[in-house]
């Protein structure tokens, strides 16, 4: 079955196929990112998704390639988060039953989502690679119909059902910058897209801290890396597709790397700039336009998935404040006595300055009339704002530190 997939004939049966589960994501032209790199950048809006991602059309395509027997015995996945509710979902359209592996660091959200759709899940292993092990140790066991989420070329044919939607809607785009763990959405849309129009440059991007695919490609062949540290937990992949490796290795263009502090300022640009809440992995194409060495091309950015969960997101919107000098913190000696915390506070007010924490330390010297310390936590408009509010605590006869923020 698998080497008949990744055909145009396969693809457009795909893209048939996932229509009955997928909403429409229609490109959204960004003015913000089209001022800011040169080009006319465009969004591929997967997070907007039924399931919160577009791993629902592998998944259900995959399925509906599977016998009724096949289907009957059980499905079981690995899956860090998106492919386990696409593969949930598209098994209660099919009234299966599905089993998820996850890693124990899953986001909560994608876990009890997940759950929502009748899957039983199973919590194992720190990263993907731990999971997708246990899981074919179980289907074995058990005679369960595995289903990869990425090293599988139905999957990947039903990913590719991405590209499809592009460049109908966009015949004329140079480049699609597209989000790389394992590679099936990377193989999909690559094979596709050269299939549709060779000249289109379809370009991965990888977190920095797993770039699986970048050592695979410089070393000719499949490369697993000894560990993998990144925010974006959607692509958190140790080892590239073994059977998708030669297909990235004839159809991609190129790899961007992008660094987890990248990915936070990405965050804050898309809800700032889009009101559009976007995973970690699902930032990686937004932040390589950055990198992206090109001006006035027509580029998509495919945002694959938008499940994150609240405390995440609360921490990379403070992360990214901090990055963004919006929020910063100034540690400053001064004498204990009264009227001189009311004398600072003047200087910070008067400099349209926003106190948001206070910390006073008396221990800090040994004779306190000459110093106690002063922690302020300040909010501003910008690095422009921080330096002015810093001039004014100078003007007062201060001599202001700044020091790592703690929110």
């Amino acid at each position: 079955m698998g080497e008949r997939m990744l055909t145009l004939e396969k693809f457009e049966e795909a893209y048939e196929t996932v229509k009955k589960v997928t909403l429409e994501t229609k490109l959204v032209f960004s003015d913000y990112f089209s001022a800011l790199t040169g080009n006319k950048v465009y969004l591929k809006p997967e997070n907007m998704q039924f399931t919160g991602a577009y791993k629902v059309r592998g998944a259900y395509y995959k399925m509906s390639t599977l016998s009724q027997e096949e289907r009957a015995k059980g499905l079981i996945t690995a899956s860090a988060g998106n492919h386990a509710q696409g593969v949930a979902y598209a098994a209660k359209c099919y009234e299966a039953k599905a089993t998820i592996v996850m890693p124990t660091t899953t986001p909560l959200m994608k876990v009890n989502r997940t759950k929502s759709y009748g899957a039983e899940t199973l919590l194992y292993g720190d990263v993907y690679d731990e999971a997708c092990g246990k899981a074919l140790e179980l289907a074995a066991e058990h005679g369960y119909t595995f289903i990869h989420p990425f090293d599988d070329l139905t999957v990947a044919t039903g990913q590719g059902t991405i590209a499809m939607e592009i460049i109908k809607e966009l015949p004329t785009v140079d480049y699609i910058l597209v989000p790389i763990g394992g590679g099936g959405l990377a193989t999909g849309v690559s094979v596709l897209a050269k299939l549709l129009n060779p000249k289109i440059q379809v370009i991965g991007v990888e977190p920095a801290g797993a770039n699986c695919m970048e050592e695979s490609l410089k070393e000719g062949k499949v490369v697993t890396l000894p560990t993998v540290n990144t925010i974006a937990d959607g692509t958190a992949v140790k080892t590239p597709g073994e059977k998708l490796f030669p297909y990235l290795q004839k159809n991609l263009d190129g790899i961007i790397t992008v660094k987890d502090e990248e990915l936070v300022v990405a965050f804050l640009d898309m809800v700032e700039n889009h009101k559009m809440v976007a995973e970690n992995s699902g930032l990686l194409t937004v932040a390589a336009l950055r990198h992206l060495d090109v001006k006035e091309k027509k580029i998509v950015s495919i945002i694959s998935g938008g499940n994150m969960d609240v405390i995440t997101m609360s921490s990379v919107v403070q992360q990214g404040l901090i990055m963004r000098d919006r929020i910063f913190t100034v540690s400053i000696l001064l004498p204990d006595k009264p009227g001189e915390l009311h004398r600072v506070s003047g200087l910070i007010a008067g400099a349209n300055g926003n106190v948001i924490k206070l910390e006073h330390n008396q221990f800090v010297s040994i004779n306190r009339n000459a110093a106690v310390e002063l922690r302020i936590t300040l909010e501003a408009f910008g690095p422009e704002h921080k330096a002015q509010i810093m001039e004014e605590l100078e003007k007062g006869g201060y001599q202001p530190k700044q020091v790592r923020t703690n929110i």
